[in-house]
């Protein structure tokens, strides 16, 4: 079974379908634990946009959520949309992934998630890594498919600024998206930090954990 504990974090992997997912949806708290654990392997695995400006962009913004970490980023050139055509591609990279690391941590989106290439990554994550705590994080966008997630990582006004600084920096080919904007991270950002009586926070989705109530 999955633990939830507060002890050290030596090994991080993070799932996106997409180059930038990974950023909008996990980018403060994987900024958080690469601070508070130097030198933290993180092995980051985009299933799209290789070979493109894409990969460029999101090498160089997990390098700036990553501070100090020992940062590995592969990127698939798996179509934009075509997942379900792509299954086992995306199965056996997941797979090799897994066969070289055991992380004690790992981001990725929510089953929950509209997007076809999202939820399909999000089922294909516990068929490798089965014995791991998953986040799954949430991306606000127009199909309207925000729930009700059960964990936060509070966030200070001053990482919440630095998170939305970054998506602006390292990703110019989004700016002309009118959701991709500066209100609307800083909005659910607020609205999920008032679900946890904080001023900001991530917030993520966890299908099963352990408790250590003795804190042995």
């Amino acid at each position: 079974m999955i633990a939830l504990a507060g002890g050290p974090v030596t090994r991080v992997v993070a799932l996106g379908a997409h180059c930038d997912d990974i950023a909008i949806g996990a980018g403060a708290s994987l900024y958080t634990v690469c601070s508070a654990n130097p030198r933290l392997r993180v092995d980051a695995l985009v299933l799209s946009g290789g070979g493109t400006e894409r990969e460029d962009e999101e090498r160089s913004a997990l390098a700036a959520f990553c501070p100090g970490a020992d940062l590995r980023v592969t990127v698939l050139k798996i179509p934009d949309g075509r997942l379900p055509a792509h299954w086992d591609e995306a199965k056996n990279t997941l797979e090799d992934l897994r066969a070289q690391t055991s992380p004690d941590l790992l981001f990725a989106p929510n089953r929950f998630d509209a997007h076809q290439d999202h939820r399909g990554l999000a089922e294909l994550v516990p068929t490798a890594f089965r014995g791991h705590l998953v986040l799954g994080y949430e991306i606000v966008k127009w199909d309207g498919d925000l729930g009700r997630p059960s964990a936060y990582q509070p966030l200070e006004a001053d990482l919440v600024e630095t998170k939305v600084t970054l998506l602006q920096q390292h990703y110019p080919s989004q700016r002309h998206r009118p959701w991709y904007d500066r209100e609307a991270f800083l909005g659910l950002a607020r609205i999920r930090g008032i679900e946890c009586g904080e001023r900001y926070a991530e917030a993520f989705y966890v299908n099963k954990f352990t408790l250590d109530l003795a804190g042995g």
